[in-house]
């Protein structure tokens, strides 16, 4: 049997993700079929940390921009991902597997604070470990929070699983004319502004060389494709692997 590519991963799951056809609030089927990919990939031997967004519930950018304190609407969306993390976290429990949900924000009572050593060590055991919260602070998204967990652990690779099979020049679903990438060098993604995940961010994957891979998360299979290094999606990096 051939063995994964990577050893241990982030999977950047957006909240959009989790709502599936509805586009609000969390679709129990698709989250079924997100947990039941994870358990495949989690067979393999693979080390599996979740960034997860709150974008299905509320968006802080969003909140803001209709006149809200943006740091007051950043934090309720942090709390949206503290609901998006216990459901996934119930999904994957209920296929067998052992959970740690860890928050940047204090909630002892539903979740472990996030401690580097400690999610570390809950990888090393074959605990699956969802950071909640984002990075804990207004102003800095899930992405970023997916590139500084990722280089805090030590990840080979992050997986950003989205509705689309790629990253285009212009958005898909506008343009039938859209050109796919199949490969991007960080400063593309910077100089270009592709949508891949926002700067900050962008630029921290580039600083501590982590490579990151945009796939269709709706077609089933694909994360343990995208692990096994198959040619899906698009591969952002320094030189494609």
């Amino acid at each position: 049997m051939q063995s994964p590519r990577y050893k241990r991963v982030v999977l950047k799951l957006s909240g959009e993700a989790l709502a599936g056809s509805s586009g609000y609030g969390i679709d129990p089927r698709t989250l079924v079929s997100i947990a039941g990919q994870i358990v495949e990939v989690v067979a393999r031997g693979v080390e599996v940390a979740i960034v997860v967004g709150g974008g299905n519930i509320w968006r802080g950018v969003a909140g803001s921009a209709q006149g809200m304190d943006r740091a007051t609407a950043d934090y309720m969306g942090m709390l949206a991902t503290e609901i998006n993390a216990l459901a996934l976290q119930d999904a994957l429990e209920k296929q067998g597997l052992e959970i740690r949900v860890m928050t940047a924000i204090e909630m002892k009572e539903i979740a472990e604070p996030y401690i580097r050593r400690r999610a570390i060590r809950h990888l090393e055991k074959g605990r699956v470990v969802i950071f909640a919260a984002g990075t804990g602070n207004p102003y800095f998204s899930t992405d970023t929070a997916a590139a500084l967990r990722s280089a805090e652990i030590e990840a080979e690779v992050i997986l950003m699983a989205k509705k689309v099979d790629g990253v285009y020049d212009s958005d898909p679903l506008k343009n039938p004319d859209a050109k796919k990438f199949s490969y991007l060098q960080y400063i593309d993604v910077l100089n270009q502004g592709l949508g891949v995940m926002d700067s900050t961010a962008a630029s921290l994957c580039m600083d501590n060389k982590i490579p990151i891979i945009v796939f269709n998360l709706m077609e089933d299979g694909n994360i343990l494709r995208a692990l096994m290094g198959d040619n899906i999606g698009t591969y952002v990096g320094e030189v494609r692997q």
